[in-house]
């Protein structure tokens, strides 16, 4: 693979109607209460090159269990996504639901059931209403616009108090190719091999193992490094659609145009994950775990993921209490290999433990900067040269009163 350096990106506005060639369309079918938007459905305008990544939850949801078998072909035309209602533990009924989702689409659209896939979020275990689904892939058909990225946005909403979209534009050898994407998501997070839901979109030429391998290397260092609660869900999806509506051959791996959309890839998804982590349920601040002088890349990652899922940690984040000893603790269940009289710890900045001790500094300073939306905590195991960052949030009473009443 040629080596370009560091490609341009810039951002740009539309979410994944940003993209030459895509549509959407955001309807409301009956599924959330008050007539919210409740369905999505993104159109390729043709069968295109395509991957996707979904949850490695033993108890995986209807539509993923369908969706799995529909990309495993590497190409898709569409996707739809209901929110209000997960079609999880809905046993045949569930998966006859998903099925007939994808082949209404496929009326609409005139392609094949299996060139949909379909993604749900919600409440688990509850029937999903097919017909009133139905019914709206036959609204979100007609509504197809490429303006109506926004509206696609807000419909896959369910706890989510914004919706979230990103897009980037990166040039290479004459041509300018863009990278769009939606996400929805704020409680239920821990991704393993995908986040909530997400779909991003691209009008580069990509062939369908370059959307793979694009799609996994962006996915592992973005939604993979973020968590809300250390709860992976049922229902996780990510999808990449490439209809090379921008024209030129295709860009397989190897080939040198792969290096710049694959880094604009990786830009949009890291962009909805910090609003995923930004976003967690009840969040008052966005924080980053930076756990630095690993001895391997995956000991890091294990620190950083165990001090980012400590409702300890978290609580105290939420009481701007710069409680570092919760942050040792952490780091020392994590399994990861150090000496303990080698961490060194930061809050916000501040040193607050070197060499194993506790530092003194201004209780009344850390209180003040960990009251910021956005904070950090710095973690050096002092054992190597590996490094991992994970992005989460605090823990507040809000949490808890959002969790407690979600079926209410």
């Amino acid at each position: 693979m040629a080596d370009i350096g560091d490609p341009v990106i810039e951002s740009t506005t539309g979410g994944v109607t940003a993209p030459l060639g895509f549509s959407a369309a955001g309807v409301h079918c009956g599924l959330k209460k008050a007539g919210s938007l409740d369905l999505a459905l993104i159109d390729a305008g043709s069968v295109v090159p395509a991957a996707a990544l979904f949850t490695t939850n033993t108890v995986a949801a209807a539509p993923v269990t369908v969706s799995r078998r529909h990309v495993a072909s590497g190409r898709a035309r569409a996707v739809v996504i209901n929110a209000g209602n997960a079609n999880a533990c809905t046993g045949p009924d569930g998966e006859a639901a998903a099925t007939a989702t994808a082949s209404a689409v496929a009326g609409q659209l005139g392609c094949e059931a299996t060139e949909v896939v379909v993604c749900s979020t919600g409440v688990i275990g509850v029937p999903l209403p097919v017909d009133r689904v139905l019914a709206g892939v036959a609204q979100a058909a007609s509504a197809l616009s490429p303006d109506a990225g926004a509206a696609a946005a807000r419909a896959i909403m369910t706890t989510d108090t914004f919706p979230k979209e990103a897009a980037v534009t990166v040039a290479f050898d004459g041509r300018s190719y863009t990278v769009g994407g939606m996400a929805k998501g704020s409680g239920m997070i821990k991704p393993n091999m995908a986040t909530m839901l997400s779909v991003i979109t691209t009008d580069a030429p990509l062939s369908s193992e370059a959307c793979d391998v694009a799609l996994r290397s962006a996915v592992a260092t973005t939604f993979n490094r973020v968590t809300v609660d250390g709860d992976t869900s049922t229902n996780d999806t990510v999808v990449l659609l490439a209809n090379g509506a921008v024209g030129g051959g295709p860009i397989a791996p190897e080939s040198p145009a792969f290096t710049a959309v694959a880094a604009a890839v990786r830009l949009v998804a890291a962009e909805l994950a910090r609003m995923l982590a930004k976003d967690g349920e009840g969040a008052t601040k966005l924080v980053t775990v930076t756990v630095r002088g690993a001895a391997t890349e995956t000991d890091a990652e294990r620190a950083a993921f165990s001090i980012a899922d400590s409702p300890l940690v978290k609580t105290a984040l939420f009481g701007n209490d710069a409680n570092w000893g919760r942050v040792a603790m952490a780091a020392g269940k994590s399994g990861a290999q150090f000496d303990p009289m080698a961490l060194g710890i930061r809050f916000a900045g501040i040193e607050v433990c070197r060499a194993g001790t506790a530092v003194a500094f201004d209780e009344d300073e850390a209180a003040d900067l960990l009251a910021r939306p956005e904070v950090s905590i710095e973690v050096d195991l002092g054992a190597g040269d590996s490094e991992a960052t994970v992005l989460t949030c605090d823990m507040s009473y809000e949490y808890v009163r959002i969790n407690g009443e979600y079926r209410s």
